[in-house]
């Protein structure tokens, strides 16, 4: 027995070695690439913005009658990127903008609040810098949606039409539900704050829509291992802040412009999840909620799907 004891405990030592040396090469492998590849999350790829004194990364694509703008979830790291696979289906038609609110892609990291009214401001005053006027049509992701109903909710004038990829509502938790996402928001923060750190996040597949050139990959790459999980990402997750303004959200006429809602069959879309959504649905003059077999981010899986329904939707806008 205690000659089995002793081969057990000295092959869990020899694999503890295993994994310090993994780590401490990946970490040291990680630092050399973050320096060798400097200037690819450096150069933006599209047009930076001042905003309260520092820079924030807008990027346009295509011409049209109707603006198409995205915003992205909480922590994508290049939301430029991110939504590729489904702007380049639109783009042909529409003029599209990816907004990279600060802490993402190439905007800069900044300090202070970032709770949803002050996202808000920042976005729409970047837009006006660059000469995109309203009306848009809302294409939101996840955390953004958030912003998409307050935008619509505050500057009615300035919404068309929503699209939400498997968004978040007002309705879609309750505040016994925000508290326990905040305590696992905090472990998973910690959890992501490491993997950064010794980069293990460099090992991720970051073109898992298949749609990206090689470049393109490398650029996203670098974006995540350079800013993945920055406190000004980090400070739009505070629990407080978001807490704060469920009852002012959920007390407030939902918007009324025409949408679709597409929600994803990941584990966590429970009941409220789906009903904040359909609610939304419920209350548009033209609202359609679509549930889609794949996961959280949608626009990976279903650009094909999501990019022909958008034409229909802003077709019918001009009827």
């Amino acid at each position: 027995m205690k000659k089995i004891c002793k081969a057990v405990g000295k092959g869990l030592l020899g694999l503890l070695i295993l994994i310090a040396l993994f780590l401490i090469v990946m970490t040291v492998y990680n630092q050399i690439m973050l320096r060798k590849n400097k200037a690819l999350y450096e150069t933006p790829l599209g047009q930076l913005v001042e905003v309260d004194g520092h820079n924030m990364s807008i990027y346009t694509e295509g011409e049209g009658e109707h603006t198409v703008v995205f915003l992205s979830g909480h922590g994508t790291a290049s939301p430029i990127l991110d939504f590729k696979p489904l702007y380049s289906r639109l783009s042909g038609d529409y003029k599209i903008v990816v907004v990279e609110k600060f802490g993402y892609g190439f905007s800069d990291l900044v300090d202070g609040k970032r709770d949803i009214d002050t996202i808000l401001r920042q976005d729409r005053e970047a837009l006006g810098k660059c000469g995109i006027e309203a009306p848009y049509v809302l294409c939101a992701h996840s955390f953004s949606g958030y912003e998409a109903t307050r935008w619509a909710q505050e500057y009615p004038d300035e919404v068309e039409a929503i699209v939400g990829l498997d968004m978040c509502t007002p309705h879609c938790m309750d505040v016994n539900q925000l508290k326990e996402a905040g305590v696992g928001y905090a472990l998973a923060d910690g959890f992501a704050r490491f993997m950064k750190a010794v980069g293990i996040i460099r090992l991720f597949d970051y073109n898992e829509s298949g749609m990206l050139t090689e470049e393109e990959s490398a650029i996203y790459k670098e974006i995540a291992c350079h800013k993945n999980v920055n406190d000004t990402i980090r400070n739009e997750a505070d629990m407080e802040s978001i807490i704060a303004l469920n009852d002012e959200r959920n007390s407030a006429p939902l918007p009324t412009v025409p949408m679709i809602l597409y929600v994803s069959n990941e584990p966590s879309n429970g009941a409220f999840w789906v009903g904040g959504m359909q609610a939304m649905a419920d209350a548009s003059s033209d609202g359609t909620l679509i549930q889609l077999d794949c996961g959280h981010y949608v626009h990976y899986y279903a650009y094909e799907r999501i990019s022909r329904d958008m034409k229909t939707l802003i077709e019918n806008l001009d009827s």
